[in-house]
């Protein structure tokens, strides 16, 4: 069942939002592909694979995620597109996740319709709310934690500040930025919904065991809650 969003539109309900995002790369590591990565999280216990590729052209990025887009539907792992709507459709993928200086989520929500996952990045508890009230499903806020890819450590939120995030919106909140297995503990704590790793899987020497970890990790909070 959908539920309603602020902005009069159904978007997809929180239990299609999954708790284990791995981002695919291939530029923190050039051994593997997008679709060897996404093969492997998904083996793991990823329950969706974020597309994500910065550099290069359009068509090759197209190409690559194609390849993770077959991964995922034979494995029937939803796949979300980092940036790139025009790769959404042209894939087939189950929805995007938006960047605070990319395509506005009100109108990637136009393009795409009310069924397609739409997530918000933010770093501050008043984005997430902005991207809420735009029509966002989830958010990905962070850096929660310091990480290579985030060089400034003054934007470095910290457990109180996700915590701080999910509380200004009623959507899960996906943590990002320097998550490890043994930190998934504090920031399902603090209210996220789960977890999107890149790093640390993608350069991982086993990623479907890095995965695995994660997997187990966030399993074993959701048991002693639900106990």
């Amino acid at each position: 069942m959908e539920d309603p969003s602020p902005n009069g539109e159904s978007t997809t309900a929180d239990s299609s939002v999954g708790r284990l995002h791995v981002l695919t790369d291939f530029h923190l590591q050039q051994d593997r592909s997008h679709a060897e990565l996404a093969r492997l999280a998904i083996r793991g216990g990823a329950d969706t694979i974020q597309f994500r590729q910065k550099h290069g052209g359009i068509r090759n990025q197209l190409l690559e995620a194609r390849e993770v887009a077959a991964v995922c539907a034979d494995a029937s792992t939803p796949l979300l597109i980092d940036d790139h709507l025009d790769i959404v459709q042209a894939t087939d993928a189950d929805g995007v996740h938006l960047g605070q200086e990319d395509f506005p989520v009100d109108a990637a929500r136009s393009v795409l319709g009310p069924d397609l996952l739409i997530g918000g990045t933010a770093s501050k508890p008043h984005q997430a709310a902005e991207a809420y009230e735009l029509g966002a499903d989830y958010i990905g806020f962070g850096p929660v934690f310091p990480t290579t890819s985030k060089r400034n450590p003054k934007s470095v939120k910290g457990p109180d500040g996700l915590a701080d995030a999910c509380e200004a919106v009623p959507i899960p909140v996906i943590a990002i930025g320097g998550i490890t297995h043994d930190r998934v503990r504090s920031v399902l704590d603090a209210g996220a919904h789960g977890v999107a790793v890149l790093s640390a899987v993608c350069t991982a020497r086993n990623p479907k065991q890095a995965t695995a970890r994660f997997r187990a990790a966030i399993d074993g909070v959701l048991r002693e809650t639900d106990a």
